[in-house]
This record gives structure tokens, C-alpha cells and sequence, in this order.
């Protein structure tokens, strides 16, 4: 493996995680990991009355017990492990506002991923996302909000899962590739790249089985081609036994795509380490 941190991690502090914060990091130690970044989600006025499979307050965060419990961890491991306190935080445009509110006043995180959860007011987790519309549809909206997302609030430090969508589209194979949506998704890597904000690579599907990480490998290469070459790398784990899944792979594939290089954040500020 040549990816030695895991920089999207999930804890009993999400709402849709059950694992407690030290199980997560001895998981990661298990599996030759040097550096954990925690991205415990945050997303306000989620719109649970548009996803009822969601519990109200699922997507809350208690800021100053996950921070207390961090501190505890970063004291404990200290010797053995770097550890770094992040958010991901869900956008939504309107939120822009208060999301730099929140951002100016939490200066204790290392790390900021801004992720779109959302279509239309739906989350594409949930099936009733589709009802209404094509697949072809459905990605179309969803790379509209992304960037409109990134064009209203900028205080992130990665964009998240860029095609998210794609991982619960009946037929992403068929209907999704970067030249289908390429109208969509340049001007997307334009603006990252304009205003230095990483593009995060989820291995999150390879470990569900899909052929693709998030984003596709087609997205990564238009990526670099455009010169970008900021990326961070997650495995999106809300267990122990997924941390730092299928990076060996990933490692292959981004030095084949020419990357050379994976961005680990500490006080905002990225330090680049080698693949």
C-alpha cells in the first residue's frame, strides 16, 4: 500500500455510524495507516420531511463532544499515530451564509470536505430521488448544485465525492461517463482548481464492489489535464473493517493516471506526501 492516510472518516459522532473513535483508529493502525484525518458529518436543514428514511437530527453534530473526544484520542496515540480533526460538512446554497459563519468560528479544524448530498432536496441514498425523472436527469441536476455550491461557499478544503450520485443510479454503467457529462463537470474542475480546493478520490464504491472510485478515473485524468493536482483520498469508513479500503488499488491507478502526490491537512494548510 502507498497510501499511508485516510483523510474521510466517520465515528459514532455521525448520526449514520455506530463506530467509536478509538475502535476506528486501531483499525487504522491494524492496516499500516501513519496518518487519520476525522470528517464526522455535519449537515444543517437537511431536509428530513424529503427523506423519511432519515431520523430528524441524523445529520446534526455535537461539535464540543466530538472535539473533547478527539483531543482525548490525539493525547492517547499520540506516540503512534498523527491524527487530525476534520468536518464534512453537506452544502446546499442557501446555506452559504451560515456555512461561514460556522467555518470562521471553528478554528480548530484541520480539515474542511464540502460534500453535495443532496438533489433536488433528496438524498440519492434514498430511492425516491429517481421518481420523476431520468438517471440521466437526476446526474444532470446534481452536477448543476455542485456547482452551485462551490460558487456560493469556497471555505472548504475538498470537494467530496464529486459524482456521489453515480453510486445508487440502477444503471450508472451504462448512463454515466465523463464525456456524457463533460458540460457539467469541467466547469466544476475549473472553479476547484481556480480556487485551490482539492478533488478528494472516495474509494468508498470499489470497496462496495463497484468497478469506479468516486470520481471516475475519466474525471481524474480530465483533472490532471486541466493541471490539477491537488487530490486528498478517503475511504469514506463509517465501520472499522472498511479504513483504508481498496488504497492499494487506488495507488495504481493514480500514479498510472500521473499523480504523484495526496494532500494531508493540518490547520487548513495541506502537506503534500508521496504515492
Amino acid at each position: 500500500m502507498k497510501i499511508f492516510a485516510d483523510c474521510h472518516l466517520h465515528t459514532s459522532f455521525s448520526g449514520d455510524s455506530t463506530a467509536s473513535m478509538e475502535t476506528q483508529i486501531q483499525s487504522g493502525l491494524q492496516r499500516g495507516l501513519t496518518h487519520m484525518c476525522f470528517t464526522d458529518h455535519y449537515d444543517p436543514a437537511f431536509p428530513y420531511e424529503k427523506n423519511p428514511d432519515v431520523a430528524p437530527g441524523t445529520f446534526e453534530l455535537d461539535y464540543a463532544s466530538y472535539r473533547a473526544e478527539f483531543l482525548k484520542m490525539k493525547e492517547k496515540y499520540k506516540c503512534v499515530i498523527e491524527l487530525r480533526f476534520g468536518i464534512e460538512l453537506g452544502l446546499q446554497p442557501h446555506l452559504a451564509p451560515f456555512l461561514r459563519e460556522y467555518t470562521a468560528s471553528h478554528t480548530d479544524l484541520d480539515f474542511i470536505i464540502g460534500s453535495n448530498h443532496l438533489c433536488d432536496g433528496f438524498d440519492p441514498y434514498y430511492p425516491d430521488f429517481l421518481v420523476g425523472r431520468t438517471e440521466e436527469e437526476a446526474l444532470s441536476l446534481y452536477l448543476e448544485e455542485t456547482l452551485a455550491n462551490i460558487t456560493c461557499f469556497d471555505d472548504i478544503d475538498s470537494c467530496g465525492h464529486l459524482d456521489y450520485i453515480a453510486r445508487y443510479l440502477p444503471h450508472r454503467d451504462q448512463v454515466y461517463t465523463y464525456k456524457a457529462f463533460a458540460d457539467r463537470i469541467d466547469p466544476i474542475l475549473t472553479m476547484l482548481i481556480r480556487k485551490g480546493i482539492a478533488l478528494e478520490v472516495n474509494t468508498s464504491p470499489l470497496v462496495k464492489g463497484f468497478r469506479y472510485c468516486n470520481p471516475l478515473p475519466d474525471v481524474l485524468t480530465r483533472y490532471r489535464e486541466m493541471g490539477g493536482e491537488l487530490i486528498t483520498i478517503g475511504s469514506d469508513a463509517h465501520v472499522p473493517e472498511k479504513i483504508a479500503g481498496c488504497f492499494a488499488e487506488t495507488a495504481d491507478l493514480l500514479t498510472a493516471l500521473g499523480f504523484r502526490y495526496y494532500a494531508v491537512y493540518t490547520n487548513r494548510k495541506p502537506q503534500m506526501l508521496p504515492l
